[in-house]
């Protein structure tokens, strides 16, 4: 491809080279991965609220090429929940992700199945599949060619040397599944005031268990499987306003690994009143994550009764920071959940 200003670009370029094995053939992926469960495990359907409906938007690398794009959304609510010895839980989910100058893009929907059973009063283990619809798309129109450099300039004419037969658009089936284990001692009515919340959450997921074909030149290359080993928490300090909230992720797809761990803390701002509701109870989370060779993530969450906000941003320290100047990009996150996570009948944690 035709580098317009060759310096940097040259740099750009050795960077992405010596990071292939690294970044190749991953998933999109969300800093802020406890406000999106169904891209991190289908099992997390009905696991830890009644209802969960969220909203996610991702910029990244604008400070050194036309930014990536990624949006998402999911919704997913539980079944007779009272009923017997489990509960089922429905989702759906999709998301759109645009990359560089070549709007490289994947669009999904994704519909989940999950079903929880009861282990004891605090906790739950659970079984998810998850099934959805996948389009890839890429714009060559927009892309120049090493071999359409005439020796004087770019000439568009010339034979870019890529299969004539490529196409701009591919679509597949995709499949995936997940086993989630949840412990909440808020959900047996567990001291609010007193701050005493014990909850945790680990689950095991697999992504791409059909493997598609998702080569532009038919050339039957697959994608790779995704596994994804997960777990986070909220820890109180008894009878104070704080609390921690750690949580890690590791992926694996084909050689390519990603390890994510870090915490925030959590300060109750304001306790709502339990039986009048007629103050909401309020909570700001601050602290930072690290995805392993790549960046520094600052992370905040304010929530406010059912809703929750979540901000952060992402600084590179992989060897794209000599271009990048550290700037990775911005997420935000909107999530609503019932019941209220502080009115002690449910999971008290946003995770």
């Amino acid at each position: 491809m035709k580098l317009k200003n060759k310096p940097k670009s040259f740099t750009i370029l050795l960077c992405l080279l010596s990071m292939q094995f690294t970044i190749q053939a991953q998933d999109i992926h969300f800093s802020q991965f406890y406000m999106s469960p169904l891209t991190l495990n289908p099992a997390l359907a009905g696991a830890t609220h009644d209802l969960d409906a969220a909203i996610n938007y991702k910029n990244q690398w604008q400070s050194i090429a036309a930014p990536y794009k990624t949006t998402g959304a999911s919704f997913d609510m539980r079944f007779n929940k009272k009923r017997g010895t489990g509960f089922w839980a429905v989702g759906v989910n999709f998301y759109s992700d645009k990359a560089g100058d070549a709007q490289m893009g994947t669009a999904q929907a994704n519909l989940t199945l999950a079903y929880h059973v009861f282990l004891s009063q605090y906790s739950t283990l659970g079984a998810g599949i998850q099934g959805g619809y996948a389009q890839r798309s890429i714009n060559y129109s927009v892309l120049q060619w090493g071999n359409q450099f005439d020796g004087m300039s770019y000439n568009p004419a010339l034979y870019s040397g890529e299969p004539l037969n490529a196409s701009n658009s591919i679509s597949y089936f995709d499949g995936g599944t997940g086993l989630d284990w949840n412990y909440d001692n808020t959900s047996g009515g567990a001291s609010v005031t007193g701050n005493n919340d014990k909850i945790a959450n680990v689950g095991i997921a697999l992504f791409h268990v059909n493997q598609p074909n998702y080569s532009f030149y038919g050339q039957g290359e697959k994608l790779y499987m995704r596994y994804v080993l997960h777990g986070d928490g909220v820890f109180s300090i008894a009878n104070s306003n704080i609390a921690l909230r750690p949580g890690f992720m590791y992926s694996m797809q084909g050689s390519a690994t990603e390890l994510y761990f870090g915490t925030l803390v959590r300060y109750m701002l304001k306790q709502g009143s339990k039986y009048t509701g007629a103050f909401k109870s309020s909570a700001i989370s601050i602290g930072g994550y690290y995805r392993s060779g790549d960046a520094f993530v600052a992370d905040m969450l304010i929530e406010y009764s059912n809703y929750g906000i979540g901000v952060s941003y992402d600084f590179n320290v992989s060897g794209l920071s000599s271009v990048s100047s550290g700037r990775g990009g911005m997420e935000i996150s909107l999530r609503y959940v019932l019941p209220n996570p502080f009115s002690g009948g449910g999971s008290k944690a946003m995770f």
